[in-house]
């Protein structure tokens, strides 16, 4: 049976995490067939997560926010039959590919948990998180919880986008939100950890030790203009539609030329986009 367990103190929370969960139940599959399960783009920063993250047989580890359990599967293959892998997430429909794609082995368990608030009676040799920290409102509750649940001198691993240098996001949102003012969240905002000084201060605040951060760019085509337009409008979620919907025909035709002016310094003879895509790669001990 496909079922996923839910922690005891698992909590809806705010209006803010109750719309992300939303959002990701609605996109997690799209999520997963695009990006995650073929790791392109960003997701090439998935080896180096693991990499640094001095993952080992026989140890027990934490992927928290796991989605659709990319990391998650990595993680088991390091840690063996005798390891043992949690993988943690707020969304039930990303948890279910999760567990699809994995498998269902003794020593992984899926559960849906609220990152704030999650309890556990055992302590992790690692923690790793992937591209999830910006989303927490709270990141130093949730940061403070990981070195709670981590051992003595256990390592920490996480991976952020770049403040600067990710024109495949800036290309159609900062357009948009000229005409949109308020089409995200205002809280939190999704790049504020994107600098290795920035990334770095968050972690210390925390009680972390031993801070590496690593600045890595990867490559990442969405193909021509057309299938770049295209693919975001298909895939958006229900609330952002519902908002790019209610732009007038003119507003909409004005948006794409502003959208297709931002992506031809990124487009090559063949018509083809290439977007470079910035990662940051954190590790530090729990000393």
């Amino acid at each position: 049976m496909n079922r996923v367990k839910t922690l005891k103190k698992y909590s809806k929370g705010t209006k803010y995490k109750q719309r992300t969960i939303l959002v990701w139940n609605e996109v997690a599959s799209y999520y997963h067939k695009r990006w995650a399960k073929n790791e392109i783009g960003p997701f090439n920063v998935t080896k180096e997560l693991i990499k640094n993250a001095k993952i080992k047989s026989g140890q027990k580890v934490l992927d928290l926010a796991c989605g659709t359990g990319l990391v998650t599967k990595k993680i088991l293959n390091k840690v063996g039959k005798n390891g043992e892998v949690y993988g943690i997430d707020s969304s039930i429909a990303a948890l279910k590919i999760a567990k699809k794609w994995v498998g269902d082995k003794k020593n992984i368990h899926f559960v849906r948990g609220d990152a704030e608030t999650i309890e556990f009676n055992t302590k992790f040799d690692t923690i790793t998180c992937q591209f999830a920290l910006f989303f927490f409102p709270n990141e130093q509750i949730v940061l403070k919880n990981m070195k709670k649940f981590l051992k003595k001198n256990g390592i920490i691993a996480l991976s952020i986008h770049g403040k600067y240098n990710v024109p495949y996001f800036d290309s159609i949102l900062n357009p948009i939100k000229k005409f949109i003012p308020d089409y995200l969240p205002q809280y939190p905002e999704m790049d504020r950890f994107g600098t290795k000084e920035i990334f770095k201060q968050t972690l210390s605040k925390a009680g972390f030790q031993k801070i590496v951060v690593r600045k890595m760019t990867f490559q990442y085509s969405p193909g021509d203009f057309s299938d770049y337009w295209g693919n975001y409008k298909r895939f958006l979620s229900k609330p952002l539609k519902e908002k790019f919907n209610s732009l007038s025909n003119f507003q909409k035709k004005n948006l794409r030329e502003m959208v297709l002016d931002n992506t031809k310094q990124y487009t090559r003879k063949n018509g083809k986009i290439l977007f470079p895509w910035e990662v940051l790669v954190l590790t530090a001990r729990n000393s």
